[in-house]
């Protein structure tokens, strides 16, 4: 019996070697291709050849413990806190943000590289293997084009969410058009179109909508287009400009803060109740809106002040040119200094309730040759239009980007409705 076991295990063995040869022999002369398995990276990294730790900074972190707790030497901590400071400044990692801490495989585990996620694009590396470095880097991102149209029903935010649009969108949107438009004051059956991009990483994973392309907006019936385009390739300038090249952009913003509401407009005859009803005029524009919400520069300047005095509370002034000046009071906190220079749309401060005032808002003032005057009753004027040299180009560069436009269609639902409710309305009139 041992003997018949013992010549079936031969004869298996003896196959299993024929077989191999046979394999072998083919794989030399090219018919069968060998398998070799693919290194798949993240952040640059072969995640095989580490321990892999992945969490999110929460609240009374340090990127000191976590590196201690991982076994990290302190020089090396400290030398990543001192001389790293651009790149990675250690005092500045968020609560809630991802992190990802490479370790040995030997049963010491010590941390080899943490990786800190900035955002989802953006990502430091801190190499602690050897010579301690400190990099930034980012994911491989996949753009894809976005053409979106929609009809307003309630408000532009509604709108943009009915097409499955980033909100962002909307933000994104009211500042091209924020010189053009009053988005306060938007009408039921205002249309828009939309083209912009995408991202996504790893083909699957939204990151969010990069900057607006072209755009159509309809308003009480008057078109108007918009196209991003180069106008000062030096500086890198990119601005906005209509189908006839005009710019859309003006001198200064409409208003300090987005999406608020006017609570007390400048009024040189304005009386208080609590004063007696004595004359106590107003020389600002106030704009109510939580504490926290950002309060913009409305046009380019240097910081003249930035301080806190009396009944302004803490407050910012900036000198735009020989003729304009803007002022904005009761912030919470400010967000330059003196001499600093701005451009429009940078964040200065925050909403507070600092000095005299009854809630949060930022009164905001303008002085024109010295005197502060209404913003609102100013014409002010338009920013430099387009270098005659480049018009040629840019018709060129806008003929496609118009038809596109042009072609996108409205959500066929809400439009039928719009003539159906316009058609009650014409027949309610008549």
């Amino acid at each position: 019996m041992q003997k018949y076991w013992g010549a079936i295990l031969a004869l298996i063995v003896i196959t299993a070697c024929k077989e191999k040869k046979e394999v072998n022999s083919l794989v030399g002369k090219g018919e069968i291709k060998k398998v070799e398995k693919v290194e798949v990276k993240q952040f640059g990294f072969n995640f095989e050849n580490f321990k892999v730790h992945k969490d999110t900074v929460r609240s009374g972190d340090s990127f000191g413990e976590l590196m201690l707790q991982n076994h990290v030497e302190y020089p090396k901590i400290y030398k990543i806190s001192q001389e790293y400071k651009d790149t990675f400044d250690v005092r500045k990692i968020r609560v809630g943000k991802s992190y990802t801490i490479l370790k040995s495989k030997d049963t010491l585990e010590a941390a080899q590289v943490f990786i800190y996620e900035n955002d989802r694009i953006n990502y430091t590396v801190v190499d602690l293997r050897d010579s301690v470095i400190a990099y930034t880097d980012k994911k491989e991102v996949k753009y894809i084009e976005r053409v979106a149209a929609g009809i307003i029903e309630s408000s532009l935010s509604e709108a943009i969410l009915d097409q499955g649009i980033d909100y962002n969108v909307t933000n994104n949107l009211s500042e091209v058009y924020a010189w053009t438009i009053d988005f306060f004051r938007l009408q039921k059956g205002d249309k828009f179109k939309v083209i912009y991009k995408e991202k996504y990483i790893n083909d699957s994973i939204y990151a969010g909508a990069g900057p607006i392309e072209s755009a159509f907006f309809e308003h009480n019936g008057r078109p108007i287009y918009a196209f991003a385009y180069e106008s000062d390739s030096l500086k890198n300038i990119v601005d906005y400009f209509d189908e006839e090249a005009n710019n859309l952009r003006r001198t200064f913003l409409r208003a300090p803060v987005k999406f608020s509401r006017i609570s007390s407009k400048y009024n040189l005859k304005r009386r208080i109740k609590y004063y007696g009803y004595k004359l106590r005029p107003h020389k600002g524009t106030d704009y109510a809106a939580p504490i926290g919400t950002p309060i913009m520069a409305t046009a380019d300047g240097t910081i003249t002040e930035s301080t806190r005095r009396g009944g302004n509370g803490k407050y910012v002034k900036i000198r735009h040119n020989g003729t304009y000046s803007t002022q904005y009071l009761h912030m919470k906190n400010q967000n330059v200094k003196k001499g600093q220079f701005v451009r429009q749309g940078d964040v200065i401060g925050w909403i507070g309730m600092t000095g005299n005032t009854g809630g949060p808002h930022v009164c905001y003032r303008f002085w024109r040759n010295g005197s502060q005057v209404d913003p609102l009753k100013e014409k002010l004027p338009q920013a430099e239009p387009l270098a005659e040299e480049l018009r040629a180009d840019y018709f060129d560069f806008i003929s496609a980007k118009k038809i596109q436009l042009d072609k996108a269609a409205y959500p066929k639902k809400v439009e039928e409705e719009l003539v159906i409710s316009n058609q009650e309305n014409a027949a309610t009139k008549n």
